[in-house]
């Protein structure tokens, strides 16, 4: 039985060549695959256009600095590769590429050698990147907002690396799953770090705080636009340590992610968030974003 055969014939990229997803191997000795010794990004795309790319580029090397590994090529390849995946699935669409919305992870591990816990010298990274459609919250939804739930945060101490291992996200966000709803706000020590897939924002007498950029939160492309967007709007933003009783009093929490954009949380651990509606802020920032991405 093909095993793959479940699997969507969009184009991918691995170690140099284009190929069809459900034809892209690894070998099982790839350290992405036995440790997790990998780190990710997630591109979106608006219009067959690579939205704040060159922070995603940014980011990247952060994680691969963290991780020991050299960037397998520069930014202006990645781009390169990018383009190339966006034009190649609008391609199998029939559609141009500047009709399409899509979603583009990359990911690099250390590359294959044979299990040993200490990092290997002299060996090729793998590189393996795919597209697909993006899929936003429609807007129904995002006029009744989204409920979320609380949680400890349980993952390991370098949250500020993109990792690939996602245990602990995984567990994290079937918490939420589990209650139909659609993120685990988490929280260490009593203070708010992040989201299991996203950044939160609590929303106090008209100002959004947020989590300080660290080693416990992954610093979401979001928090640069999210702080330029407030700037914009001439609404307050600040950096700091977020208590639980802060975000549990909060007027409104707004959740911000690639696939989410941001998104209003109006419903923690079963009780509603301010008047239980999407707020003012959110309505700002939401429409300032659109307009940010019409602008990219």
């Amino acid at each position: 039985m093909n095993d793959t055969a479940h699997l969507p014939d969009l184009p991918c990229y691995l170690n140099g060549e284009f190929t069809p997803l459900r034809d892209a191997r690894v070998s099982v000795l790839d350290r992405g695959f036995i440790f997790g010794d990998g780190v990710y990004e997630v591109v979106p795309v608006y219009r067959g256009r690579p939205f704040r790319f060159a922070e995603h580029m940014a980011r990247l090397d952060r994680s691969l600095g963290e991780l020991r590994i050299a960037n397998p090529m520069p930014h202006g390849k990645w781009r390169e590769l990018v383009q190339e995946l966006v034009d190649r699935y609008a391609r199998a669409k029939g559609k141009p590429a500047a009709q399409t919305d899509q979603i583009v992870y990359l990911q690099v591990t250390r590359g294959v050698a044979i299990r040993d816990h200490v990092m290997p010298e002299g060996i090729t990274p793998t590189v393996f990147a795919m597209t697909n459609q993006l899929y936003l919250y429609p807007d129904e939804v995002r006029a009744r907002g989204v409920a979320c739930v609380t949680a400890d945060d349980f993952r390991w101490k370098k949250g500020h690396v993109k990792s690939i291992s996602l245990a602990g996200a995984v567990l994290a966000r079937q918490l939420s799953a589990d209650e139909d709803a659609a993120e685990t706000v988490m929280f260490r020590d009593g203070f708010l770090t992040e989201g299991s897939g996203s950044n939160i924002w609590v929303v106090k007498d008209g100002q959004v705080l947020g989590a300080p950029r660290d080693n416990l939160v992954l610093e979401g492309i979001r928090y640069g636009l999210l702080e330029e967007l407030c700037q914009q709007q001439g609404i307050p933003f600040a950096l700091r340590r977020v208590s639980r009783d802060e975000v549990l009093a909060a007027d409104e929490i707004l959740v911000s992610s690639a696939t989410k954009e941001v998104l209003p949380c109006t419903t923690l651990d079963g009780k509603p968030v301010g008047n239980g509606r999407p707020g003012p802020i959110y309505q700002k920032l939401y429409a300032a974003y659109q307009q940010a991405k019409q602008a990219s």
